[in-house]
């Protein structure tokens, strides 16, 4: 030991002098013997981790500073768990020794005070975790740099991009890896209450924005956010791994368990998957990826998607000495200036090809080589990097795969239908999953009517001592999670339960649950009036559970059938949906229909055992579904309500214009004497305005009065009126906020705002608050029924796109607006010479049935100005169409206009590439101000035509800026020319018989456009090409 003293101060003074981590390893100078013993392989490792890493130990905090000189020593989350994991694992090859001299202890608590002056660090902020987890900012997250010495903040939320999502799910991965090896880390109730409130934070890495793995967020290094791969699959993989985990290791008891929102999970998952082969939207690829999609992590479950995002690295970022980290990435780079935080624009086009290459990415391709059994990999790898070291040596192989996986994070092929974990990392096995179900009547009279017709079904009553639950008494089960005063910590956020969740079983304070989705709650929100739509949510919800469910045990669907459903014309589709049920197949999915006692024992049970009551604690009370106390033997009423209205009903008999100028006074006496719903909710529209929403009416306050004109209207289906109500009175409908959220995750943005005016572009996930003020300010201006209508697209925009992502190919921004207008022509093109069904008169199952029925591609036999209007409205493009818009702009020096809005060459392509996200966002950007749809999809077939022309023809170029609109005037004019029109009609602007116009062929569309842009290209001069045939001297 007295020589490995020696070799320490050595180490020290060498570190002091060039503060290089290699410079240790010059020092050791101790080859290898060949064919050493255990203990000598063992050694070896050991001096090299002692002098690299251990030696520069903080002694008080226990983390690694990131570098090794000066005084004011700072320590990085994501560096220190490395470093710990580097001591964890040589202590578990330690553990093959019976006499180890103490140095496992020594290692194993390395690592374990690392990870124990990390958490510490983590606690004195817990201020911080309790507000990110209410609104997740980057001025409220967790640090991810401190004082090495004392745990103390070093740099503010403005001086340094904390927010780091990836950071705190690795070092929970790691806390899981590490407590099931065999250490204790966790030592008291406070601090697993205190992870468990990380784990709320990471729960919702799917719609933060952070700054990444490289703390830069945009990689034009601008201080903006992105969302990014690596972070959510972090995420993904740390809450798969702590799930249902003991933070006490085998010591442990039911209170020290964590639990995972399996529904928070899932969206995790998809959106990983949505994401990928992407790192975000201005990193087409990163280095970042490596150990998201292999070690540590293992997060993706997708082989095919897998292997081409790992292409993709290697492909555009693979080196001689390493892998770049991104694409111009100016970090170490001879040009980048360390005196700026930030880069300018345009800056980034310096760094292009010659980002530095770090070798640290082979280790990973090495490691990822052998958990996979892929020895040409390991060898290929291991070939590149050796010539790199200052020190090499031959593998040993004194720890395995399993040895640093302890809770098997990576699953073999061979093995995957063998998993035993409660989240793998592997997907959703292809199986034939039968969805248990209960049919629970909310009545006895309705059970007795119901079993007239065959259909079997139990009341609350009958389900005793079992107790049925709304999933929002479940959430408030789960306030008490995580719940610790002292820190100042509330429990779980008031997130709603999703499908997955409320299938489980539940124990709660001896008590036995189960829970009904979501999608049974009684809404404010005038969508769930429609039956149809509550037929059409339970089959997406069984869709659902089929698809992603992957627990061991059934899942046990509780579907809740209330009087209400079958009141008039709702009964028949029920009843034939729980014809369905009795037949074993609703929607395409297996289901089992059952007593709940029976299904009980083959589903999945949650214990929550956190909400355990001292005798001294008020226990929390908890309201169950109750079942209706009705005679048993009265009739059902079901005819209460009538079918759809007429056109006529849904129009009011007064005109809003006689009667907006007329005396309160006029206004109310109408409003007494009015039978119409209608115009009921005309003449309360003027008094809401004039005289506010307290103004006292003969039935109570005016808002009263809209109310229950709003719940009149919806039972006699007066769609129109509803919405009309609904907008009044300001109602937002569940769910907006994540629907939003599932658009935004599959790379597209969205845009609220009536057509033609002016819209509110959605880039980043917001709150339902800011949402709501978005709606009702952009929406209101028109059309009072337009703010509830867009709320309902994009409710119905959030489901489609998350099951059939297909139909949105092509449309990168999703303008709500402009896809009612599409609606609305749709219903003109339906009707013919026949006047238009109004939109806001149709149910909201019909609109939806709509909306699906315009994102198909267009049917063959419609007109080419059809065709135009509708996907125009959906701003579609062509495949390929953004990357024809960069060869464009490579060749146009002066840049692009539209609808004045300018597209510049530079600094665009200095700072973007050509297959980067916000490139696409940038042309989308520009397109932004043309409002005729038939006309936008002019002037996308007028680029795809340019482009064809220049990569045709390389030797000419733009001179100067191209305006688009001139370029299709000139093209227009040609037709006028060539198509016999009235006498003086050639100089109208009427362009109907263009748009109308078959794009190919000799008199085209595109002819004309052709003819128009080859005018102006020879307008200017070619470019000088060797290479040309026509050229003699």
């Amino acid at each position: 030991m007295a020589n490995l003293d020696d070799d320490r101060t050595s180490s020290a003074l060498a570190f002091l002098k060039f503060g290089s981590i290699y410079e240790p390893l010059k020092s050791i100078n101790l080859p290898k013997p060949e064919g050493g013993s255990l203990w000598d392989k063992l050694d070896h490792y050991y001096r090299i981790v002692k002098s690299t890493l251990l030696l520069h130990q903080s002694p008080t905090t226990g983390l690694f500073p990131t570098k090794t000189y000066g005084e004011n020593r700072k320590a990085k989350v994501h560096d220190s768990l490395y470093c710990a994991a580097c001591a964890w694992a040589l202590a578990l090859a330690y553990r093959r020794i019976d006499d180890d001299k103490g140095r496992t202890h020594e290692l194993e608590h390395s690592a374990i005070k690392c990870m124990r002056g990390i958490l510490y660090c983590y606690m004195r902020q817990a201020d911080k975790v309790q507000k990110f987890k209410q609104d997740p900012k980057p001025s409220e997250c967790l640090h991810s740099v401190f004082s090495a010495h004392t745990g103390d903040e070093v740099f503010s939320h403005k001086e340094y991009g904390h927010l780091q999502i990836n950071a705190v799910s690795l070092f929970l991965l790691y806390l899981v890896e590490m407590i099931s090896s065999g250490l204790q880390i966790v030592y008291n109730t406070d601090e697993v209450s205190f992870i468990q409130n990380l784990v709320f934070c990471v729960e919702r890495a799917y719609r933060v924005p952070d700054f990444g793995v490289w703390e830069r967020g945009s990689k034009y290094n601008n201080g903006s956010p992105e969302l990014h791969s690596s972070s959510v699959g972090l995420a993904k993989a740390a809450l798969e791994a702590i799930n249902g985990f003991n933070l006490f290791g085998n010591q442990g008891c039911s209170w020290s368990v964590i639990f995972v929102d399996f529904d928070a999970h899932n969206r995790n998952r998809q959106t990983l998957c949505s994401l990928l082969p992407r790192e975000s939207r201005s990193h087409n690829t990163d280095a970042a990826l490596l150990p998201c999609l292999s070690y540590p992590a293992f997060a993706l479950d997708d082989d095919v998607l897998f292997s081409q995002t790992l292409d993709k690295i290697i492909r555009k970022l693979k080196g001689k000495y390493g892998f770049k980290r991104f694409l111009r990435d100016g970090y170490r780079t001879a040009l980048e200036d360390k005196t700026r935080r930030y880069y300018k624009p345009a800056e980034i086009k310096l760094f292009d090809g010659i980002e530095c290459e770090f070798p640290l990415f082979f280790i990973f391709m090495i490691i990822d080589g052998v958990f996979r059994g892929n020895p040409a990999q390991v060898k290929e790898y291991q070939d590149l990097l050796d010539p790199l070291l200052q020190h090499t040596s031959e593998a040993d192989k004194l720890v395995s795969p399993k040895d640093i996986d302890p809770i098997g994070r990576y699953i073999p092929p061979q093995d995957q239908r063998n998993v035993s974990m409660r989240f793998s990392n592997q997907g959703p096995l292809e199986n034939d999953l039968v969805v248990h179900v209960a049919l629970i009547a909310e009545s006895q009279r309705l059970q007795v009517f119901l079993n007239t017709y065959g259909i079997q079904t139990q009341t609350p009553q009958q389900v005793e001592p079992i107790q049925i639950w709304a999933q929002k008494e479940l959430v408030k089960a789960y306030f008490h999670l995580g719940v610790n005063d002292k820190l100042g910590l509330s429990g779980r956020p008031d997130r709603p339960i999703g499908c997955l969740g409320t299938s489980k079983i539940y124990r709660i304070l001896g008590k036995t649950v189960v829970c009904y989705s979501i999608i049974f709650d009684l809404s404010d929100f005038y969508m769930s009036q429609d039956v149809m739509m509550l037929i059409d949510d339970i089959k997406n919800a069984l869709q659902f559970i089929k698809q992603y469910w992957k627990m061991h045990g059934r899942p046990l669907f509780v579907v809740l059938i209330r009087e209400d459903n079958i009141r008039g014309s709702r009964f028949n589709p029920i009843l034939d949906m729980l014809a369905a049920f009795r037949k074993g197949i609703v929607g395409g999915v297996k289901v089992h229909v059952d007593r709940v006692q029976t299904l009980i024992s083959g589903a999945v049970v949650e214990q929550l055992d956190f909400l355990r009551i001292a005798d001294t604690e008020e226990a929390p009370v908890f309201k169950s579904l109750e079942e209706l106390d009705l005679p048993k033997h009265s009739k059902v009423k079901r005819q209460s309500s009538t079918p759809n209205a007429s056109e006529l009903e849904q129009q009011p008999d007064v005109n809003i214009n006689d009667w907006k100028n007329k005396s309160t006074y006029e206004i109310l006496q109408k409003l007494n004497d009015c039978n119409c719903l209608a115009s009921q909710a005309l003449l309360s529209s003027i008094l809401l305005k004039r005289e506010g929403p307290n103004f006292i009416t003969k039935e109570g306050t005016v808002a009263e009065h809209i109310e229950r004109i709003y719940r009149r209207a919806g039972s006699k289906k007066l769609w129109s009126v509803v919405r009309f109500a609904a907008s009044l009175l300001g109602k937002l409908v569940d769910s907006l906020a994540p629907s939003i959220t599932n658009v935004l995750v599959q790379g597209k943005q969205v845009t609220l705002g009536a057509f033609g005016q002016e819209e509110e572009v959605i880039s980043n996930p917001l709150s339902p608050g800011v949402i709501k003020n978005i709606i009702y300010e952009k929406c209101h201006l028109q059309d009072e029924r337009e703010a509830v209508v867009q709320q309902e697209l994009v409710i119905h925009i959030g489901w489609i796109i998350s099951n059939s992502p297909e139909l949105f190919s092509g449309m990168l921004k999703i303008r709500i607006g402009w896809i009612i207008h599409a609606m609305k022509y749709e219903l003109k093109i339906r009707a013919g010479d026949m006047p238009a069904k109004d939109l806001y008169q149709m149910s909201p199952s019909e609109v939806k049935q709509l909306l699906l029925d315009i994102l198909q591609p267009q049917q063959q036999g419609r007109s080419w100005l059809n065709r135009r209007q509708i996907d125009g409205s959906l701003n579609r493009t062509p495949a390929g169409f953004y990357d024809r818009v960069w060869q464009i702009l490579e060749r146009t020096p002066n840049g692009l206009i539209v609808a004045g809005k300018f597209l510049p060459q530079q600094p665009t392509l200095s700072d973007m590439t050509m297959y980067e996200m916000n490139f696409s966002l940038l042309v989308e950007d520009m397109l932004q101000n043309i409002d005729q749809p038939e006309y936008r999809q002019i002037i996308v077939e007028l680029l795809m035509v340019i482009s064809v022309i220049l990569e045709r023809n390389p030797e000419l170029e733009f001179q100067d800026k191209v305006d688009l609109d001139k370029v299709v005037q000139e093209a227009f004019c040609d037709f006028q020319k060539d198509h016999s029109s009235p006498k003086g009609a050639e100089n109208q602007d009427d362009m109907t018989a263009f748009y109308n116009t078959h794009p190919t062929g000799k008199k085209g569309t595109c002819s004309y456009l052709s003819k128009a842009v080859i005018t102006l290209l020879l307008e200017g001069e070619m470019k000088r090409s060797n290479d040309d045939p026509c050229t003699i001297s």
